[in-house]
């Protein structure tokens, strides 16, 4: 039986809604926003987006056995009406936040790369000493961020919170919704610079994390980092205690050795051994944040920190997919999902050190990076040379100035949509190993698919 998370008379009470023909003793016991996932029980919370309005969809919702349709217009069997259905979500949300006990650590996890893998890290990590509530997939944004923090139950024993952002002032107000006892920056790097005059400035939005901190807080940030100064003068400036983590000798949690899943860290003076099934220096280095937040929260740092070599990249975020051509080995890096330089630079690192016959990338544009498009794009050439890079298929428009930067004998197909590339694939063969990475609108997962669809898939265990 699935836990109540409040009754139909709370949500009234806490959003100042009217509930029109329901019981208020009703149990709700999730919260939705796309009837597509909604359960039975579910407040179902009719957003207004640019380009959808929830309301079309709570007839479907109520069908569905939602327990309440919350909305700001029209009529419904089931209804809790609001001003504004958005600020109806935060306040639950806020008053989510409010009932969880002082000695509950709340992480709040931000930065340019990484920050969905190290949620999914203290998930696991934190799970062990109890119940963990977690923001689902990468819902980070303006809805993703109350969404989670509703859902949180009464019961929890941690929580944490992912909060993106692509502009300035964006992670404020959902920090302050949060209030973290802990905000993790994983790093600061060259990511929707059409929004931003410098990645200074960029490390400035991260930075906004901070604002929501809790009297006591502490900030958990990349010593490795070029702005790791500024970050900490914006930490200093609210009063919290500062941990940082990398590979430098003066990092409070340093990493010591990476190797075939392997890692030896130094935890405040203390020699730690755990395992990663996951290769990357990026994933090492981010489990050391996850790691420096045991210690912070008091949790068992041996316990927690062997419950990361469960830890998997899920779909389009360096997953790993066995491939079988004919009835040999090959392997597919499912990266998908998100790219921006460092996060490129990052996965052709992890790229370069898997065994391999032949790497192959296919590689899309990186968006939302502003005058410096081009050059940072053709900058990628000698890693993908370094790399021992056999072919690089290219998708999209700024990935033309990436195929000019490389050696001619590297040029793969060039395709202006993922579809045409799909057409022109190469035969994948025994031993290759296959880099899939863009930003998401680029839609290469339908390559990922492609690729899967033709060659069969396992889970790698690698």
């Amino acid at each position: 039986m699935t836990d109540t998370l409040w009754t139909l008379s709370e949500l009234a009470a806490i959003t100042g809604g009217e509930l029109v023909g329901a019981d208020p003793d009703t149990p709700v016991t999730g919260m939705s926003i796309d009837t597509r996932t909604l359960q039975p029980g579910d407040a179902f919370f009719a957003i207004k987006g640019v380009s959808m309005d929830g309301h079309r969809f709570v007839p479907d919702a109520l069908e569905k056995g939602a327990a309440v349709a919350v909305v700001s217009e029209g009529e419904a069997e089931r209804a809790l009406g609001v001003a504004d259905v958005l600020q109806a979500l935060e306040a639950v949300g806020v008053a989510a936040r409010g009932r969880l006990p002082h000695h509950v650590p709340v992480i709040a996890v931000t930065g340019s790369a990484g920050k969905t893998g190290t949620k999914e890290m203290m998930r696991l990590a934190f799970g062990v000493a109890g119940s963990v509530h977690a923001s689902a997939a990468s819902y980070n944004n303006h809805w993703g961020v109350p969404l989670s923090l509703a859902r949180t139950p009464a019961s929890a024993e941690a929580a944490v919170f992912e909060i993106g952002m692509n502009h300035a002032g964006e992670i404020r107000p959902l920090t302050k919704m949060v209030r973290p006892t802990i905000a993790v920056i994983t790093t600061v790097e060259a990511a929707h610079l059409e929004f931003f005059d410098s990645v200074a400035a960029i490390a400035d939005a991260k930075a906004e994390i901070f604002e929501g901190l809790e009297p006591d807080g502490t900030a958990i940030l990349p010593a490795d980092n070029a702005h790791i100064g500024r970050l900490m003068a914006a930490a200093k400036a609210v009063g919290a205690h500062i941990v940082t983590f990398g590979t430098g000798e003066d990092a409070d949690v340093r990493l010591l050795s990476h190797d075939a899943g392997g890692v030896v860290a130094d935890v405040f003076g203390t020699h730690l051994d755990y395992r990663l099934a996951e290769p990357g220096l990026h994933v090492a280095k981010n489990s050391l944040a996850v790691i420096a937040a045991l210690y912070i929260a008091g949790f068992d740092i041996p316990e927690g920190a062997a419950a990361l070599a469960a830890w998997r990249a899920p779909k389009g975020r360096g997953r790993q997919v066995r491939l079988r051509p004919g009835g040999g080995d090959a392997l597919l890096l499912d990266d998908a999902f998100n790219a921006n330089p460092a996060a490129m630079a990052a996965a052709i690192a992890t790229f370069a050190k898997v065994p391999a016959t032949r790497r192959i990338a296919i590689l899309g544009d990186m968006l939302e990076l502003g005058p410096t498009a081009e050059d940072l794009h053709r900058g990628l050439a000698p890693l993908l040379v370094d790399a021992d890079t056999r072919i690089v298929h290219t998708v999209g428009t700024m990935t033309k100035h990436l195929r000019d930067a490389l050696p001619f004998e590297l040029r793969g197909h060039h395709a202006d949509t993922a579809a045409e590339l799909i057409e022109h694939l190469d035969p994948i063969e025994v031993g290759d190993v296959v880099l899939v990475k863009a930003s998401k609108a680029m839609g290469l997962s339908a390559v990922v698919e492609a690729i899967e669809t033709r060659y069969g898939l396992d889970r790698a265990d690698v």
